[in-house]
This record gives structure tokens, sequence and C-alpha cells, in this order.
């Protein structure tokens, strides 16, 4: 038998006005962890969507375990031994575990049977995980855990992984990666996709780096710095965001017992969260996905109302004003789902950039829109940060989301706010656009903005934040100085210890 499990010769696929893959080759072996590189617009995911049958090629060829592979559709892929753990998880909150992964499969055992096998592959793989369970009562790692084991089920070769550490802790982190490792001893290959360089360097065999829709470069990770990497997927030298010293002025946002129920059956409370945000300061706060950072940021940016006196923004008491009343006085937001949230998919960029940016960038005239005043807001948008579009009239559906990701945070920066408050400022940009957004909150700072970032990237919270918190199950914990805190700190605050509180005075 080959050496070679998966084979990829010659794939290309264009749609109208663009080449997604262009003539792409390379071989996945058995047993090797194989990442996928490249920034957004790269290629990415049109190539595993083509291996996964979700996309039908144009023209090259696959072979898998020495045979011709072409699958018309994921059933057929699956049924050859490919499986995929998307970045998205598509579970059913209302649901039991057993019962989201029997609807995963073609024909399921019976319940008790199934159970019982969730239970033995999960403990084989050191995943526990209880089948009886909610998934809406699961922690984000939990979930995770649950389409792994749902792909495992279907004991597959080749296991397609994208961006899996986004909504995991540093514990959960380490459980993963032994899990995968695990896997590859067993023989079972694994295409890894993911924008955390240094967690490539520890855990792939191999890098494929595309640009542009083709293949530029092949390394071992290990060999390579992080940095030479990212050089190899962008094409050029860029500098990781470098930070002044500055003094931080007074109070801009004050939060005080904020407490907000959760407006659906699985969403997170917020339970008396107190902090201050001071003038040319960076406040960040991580968490794991669904312990609150969605409904912080509603509260803030008054999308949900809250109690009298709970938010003030240079002492008035903004409690109960919307989002307009908000921007007006200075404080604006960039929420984490850009399509459908921070951005109307079916309206064009222009569009897009003046229902924030209206009144701030006085783009009305007698209550009208004054069109060319939008445009070129919008133009200053696209050039300011890098975003690869055909032009301000397209649709914000047709960018890829890391380009969409870079105009929503460029629309809000651009308006020059007193406050800002961004919730996953650079989920699936690339190196170095994520290099340039954080050195554009750190500017921001500079000038002395206040900046409050939520986010599920330790290294970016390191990175960029003067002071840390982290939420868990709604409540905040202490927030301490980022430069005396380690990465194994933080990630025990994520998970809701309380020692370090008293550690840390």
């Amino acid at each position: 038998m080959s050496e070679t499990l998966l084979s990829i010769s010659g794939l290309s696929k264009a749609y109208p006005g663009v080449i997604a893959n262009e003539d792409v080759s390379f071989d996945i072996r058995r047993g090797e962890v194989h990442a996928l590189l490249g920034e957004n617009g790269a290629g990415k995911s049109t190539l595993v969507k083509m291996i996964y049958g979700l996309v039908k090629p144009d023209a090259g060829t696959m072979r898998l375990n020495d045979k011709s592979f072409a699958p018309s559709e994921p059933r057929a892929a699956r049924a050859a031994g490919v499986a995929m753990v998307f970045q998205h998880f598509s579970l059913f909150e209302a649901l039991s575990v057993a019962e989201n992964i029997a609807l995963g499969m073609e024909t399921p055992p019976p319940m008790r049977a199934l159970a019982a096998r969730i239970r033995e592959v999960s403990q084989d793989y050191g995943l526990p995980l209880s089948p009886e369970r909610l998934v809406g009562d699961l922690s984000a790692g939990e979930r995770q855990r649950v389409e792994i084991i749902r792909c495992l089920l279907q004991d597959p070769r080749l296991l397609i992984m994208d961006e899996p550490t986004s909504v995991l802790t540093p514990q959960e982190v380490e459980i993963l990666f032994a899990t995968l490792r695990k896997l590859s001893a067993d023989g079972v290959s694994i295409l890894y996709i993911s924008h955390k360089l240094e967690e490539i360097r520890a855990l792939c065999h191999t890098a494929t780096i595309l640009r542009q829709g083709r293949k530029v470069a092949t390394c071992t990770p290990k060999d390579v710095s992080a940095r030479e990497m990212a050089e190899m997927m962008v094409g050029v030298s860029f500098n990781a965001a470098t930070r002044s010293s500055r003094p931080t002025g007074d109070a801009a946002l004050t939060v005080e017992g904020l407490s907000l129920k959760a407006s659906s059956q699985f969403g997170t409370s917020l339970k008396d969260i107190s902090f201050t945000l001071r003038q040319g300061e960076v406040l960040g706060i991580g968490g794991v996905a669904g312990n609150g950072q969605d409904e912080l940021l509603s509260a803030l940016s008054g999308e949900t109302a809250t109690d009298p006196g709970s938010i003030s923004l240079h002492g008035q008491d903004i409690s109960r004003l919307g989002p307009n009343g908000r921007r007006r006085l200075g404080l604006l937001s960039a929420p984490e789902e850009r399509l459908g949230h921070a951005a109307a998919p079916n309206m064009s960029l222009v569009e897009n950039a003046a229902l924030t940016g209206a009144e701030r960038q006085g783009l009305l005239s007698g209550g009208f829109l004054n069109w060319p005043a939008a445009r070129g807001f919008t133009k200053n948008v696209i050039s300011g940060f890098d975003v690869r579009t055909p032009g301000p009239q397209v649709a914000a559906r047709s960018l890829s989301g890391g380009n969409l990701q870079k105009f929503v945070i460029g629309r809000e920066m651009l308006q020059k706010p007193d406050v800002l408050v961004v919730n996953q400022p650079t989920w699936g940009v690339d190196a170095a656009a994520a290099a340039a957004i954080r050195q554009a909150i750190l500017d921001l700072a500079t000038n002395g903005a206040a900046v409050l970032c939520i986010s599920q990237d330790l290294d970016e919270l390191l990175e960029i934040s003067d002071r840390f918190g982290a939420l868990n199950e709604g409540r905040l914990s202490l927030i301490l100085q980022t430069s005396e805190l380690s990465v194994d700190e933080i990630g025990l605050m994520m998970g809701g210890a309380h020692e370090l509180d008293a550690a840390h005075g």
C-alpha cells in the first residue's frame, strides 16, 4: 500500500471574475497532520470543499487510497473515509449529544448502542462526553467534541479540521492536540486549517501554503518560524503590531453592577459586571465562546437596554440610550457576527458604510444620503484597511469573511470613536491583516481612544491589551495587568478559577 493517502493533482476552480484555485497539487501521507495555510481569499475553503464533495472542480484529479476520488456530494466523501469538522458547529441545542450525532449518520444504530459507542470512542480519544446531555448546556469546547466524535464514529481515514481551536481555552487546546496526535499515531491523516501559526509549528508535520489560489510553498513547520510562514502566505515581509508607551486618562466608560437576563434559553445572563475603561487604554476581555461575550457587546452597544446607572460614558448615564444615541456621544461597536449583524448581506458596501457612519461622517443632508460623500467614505475604508473587493458598489455578501471583517473594523475606526467596543476583531483574517488590525487598535488608543477588545485569541489579547479580565458563565473575573499574567493563568481565569483573584490581591 502506498504511503500517500490523498493525492491532489492540478485541481482548479473558477467563479465569475475569480480564480479560487489554479493547478493545485500536493500529497497527504497516511498518519500525517498536514497544515493548509493561506491568507483570506487564498483558496483554502474552495480546496477543502472539493475534497469533501461540496464543490466540483473544473480541472484536475484526486486519488484516495490509490483509487480515483471525485465525490459528488459529502455523503460520497464520507463513504470513502473523509470526514470534516467545520469552524461553525452544526448542532441542535435542544437535542442531546446522542441525538445530534445520530442525525449526522446515514444509518444510526439503536440509541442505547449509539450511546455506548459514544462513551467508548470519547474515552479512547481523551474527549469525555455524556451522550444524554443537552447540547445547549455544553461549553464550546464540549460542542466541538460532539463534532469530532461524530466524525470518529465514521472511522475516517482523512479528517479535515477548519480553525478547530478558535473556541478553546489553552487547556482544551492541549487535550485536542493529544487527541489529534493519537489519531495520527493510529494512521488517520489530518488536514488542519488554522491562522494560529505557533499551533501549526507545534502540531503539524507538513504545511502546504496557498497564495491567490496557487500553491506557492511546502515546508516543515517545526523547521521555520511563524514569521517565515506568514511571509510565505502573503508574499511580503510585514511587522507585528508595536505598542508605544502611553499614559491613560480619565474614565471613558464605566460599568457598575451590570446584570442582564439572557434573551434565549441557551444564552448567557450577565451577572454583576463592573469595570472602568480609561482613555488611551486597551482592556482585553477573554473567554471561551458562549460565556456572555455577545450579551456584553449588546449591552454596551445599546442594542439591549440595561438598568439605569449601570453604564456611563464620560460620566453621563447612557444605560437607556440606543445604538444611535451612543454613537452620537462617541461609543462605537463592532460585533462578532459579520454577515447579518455587522453588515447587511444584500446591501452594497456604500450602504453598509452609511448604516453606521451617516451621522458621524456627515453623510446626511436634509434627511437624504449624500451618495458621493458616502462613496468617498467607503473608498477610504477600502483603501485604509486593504479590503480586497472590485469596488464599493458590490454587496457585502460577495466579500470573503476576512475582507468583510476588515471592512467592518475599518468602518468603525475611521469614525474616530471615543470608545470602541469590538468582539473578535481579527476573527478569520490572515496573519498580515490581523497584524494591521491590531496595530490600528493600538494607534487608536495612542490617540486617546478607549478600546474594549473581546477576543478568544489569547495571543492577540496578550499582544495589545494593557489589562485583562475573563468572562465565565456571565461573570467577569478580577481585571489584572496583562503583563503580570501567564497564558496558564489566563486559561484558568477563562475556566472560572477564582484562586487567582486572591493570588493577585
